[in-house]
């Protein structure tokens, strides 16, 4: 999609450290900068401890870094809101609540009166294809559903970001690819900025108008790479092909550059044996 030029995320010289209680330091995230656009829909793609989870926790105000500042709209994001939704990949639905209930749940926080809401909650849930399993619970939801009732739920306040870690993870590949697209049809529907944690290379150049690569030990920004390619995206194109191919290119450097730091500090830990 045509990138807007409004500033919607900046992280400024932005980093995380943790301490143990013995006083070791632990970097998750160094010390960087990240701009996101009104709209875009930015994937972080990474090795375990990378610090795409840091990052993304950070951006939804669960967490606060430790130096530099993360704003939203130009103002600092202090603590979770209710215009920023992060969908994560164990759905969290109530297990009490039927899906139109689980959906319901977000607009009365919001403050929605009960005629109102429901109607809401109803397009929310016909937008992702499950108004006939309005009225069942989540035990009675395959896992695809269940993803697709928390994607409601959180596109029925209609938050202008949506945050979501590794989502589909856990799906069958089938589900995963049709989800992807009931995606990116909700997105252009809303207009809503979508920041997107995964580890599947394949499915960030599918989604993403920009992919962040990120490195570990310590966590960082390595590689910010755009893809500019028409949407609906073909998997078989050469141009997908292409993308496909830079981006594995560049993070089999960044896993083969974490292999070689953490033999590193092994031998280190050891006395520098190498046993």
């Amino acid at each position: 999609m045509q990138k807007s030029q409004t500033l919607k995320i900046s992280l400024q010289h932005a980093g995380k450290t943790f301490y143990s209680s013995s006083g070791e330091q632990h970097i998750a995230l160094k010390a960087g900068n990240l701009d996101i656009y009104e709209g875009e829909f930015v994937c972080l793609v990474g090795p375990s401890g990378c610090g795409k989870s840091t990052v993304i926790n950070l951006m939804a105000g669960f967490d606060q870094p430790t130096e530099g500042s993360v704003q939203i709209d130009g103002k600092a994001v202090l603590s979770p809101d209710p215009d920023r939704i992060m969908i994560f990949q164990d759905y969290g639905l109530f297990p009490w609540k039927t899906a139109l209930d689980n959906v319901l749940f977000g607009l009365k926080c919001r403050g929605f009166g009960a005629v109102e809401a429901r109607k809401k909650a109803m397009a929310a849930l016909a937008g992702v294809g499950l108004t006939a399993y309005a009225q069942r619970h989540p035990h009675e939801l395959s896992g695809g559903m269940k993803q697709r009732v928390a994607l409601a739920r959180a596109l029925a306040v209609e938050p202008s970001v949506l945050f979501m870690d590794e989502p589909f993870a856990a799906l069958d590949a089938f589900t995963r690819l049709h989800l992807q697209d009931e995606l990116l049809e909700l997105r252009k529907k809303k207009k809503i900025t979508v920041i997107f944690v995964t580890h599947d290379l394949d499915e960030a150049v599918y989604l993403g108008d920009r992919i962040v690569l990120m490195a570990p030990n310590p966590g960082r920004f390595e590689n910010n790479m755009p893809i500019e390619l028409p949407f609906p995206r073909n998997r078989t194109d050469k141009q997908f092909d292409h993308y496909r191919k830079e981006l594995f290119e560049a993070f089999d450097l960044v896993h083969k550059e974490a292999g070689r730091k953490s033999m590193a500090e092994e031998e280190l830990q050891q006395g520098g044996s190498g046993i």
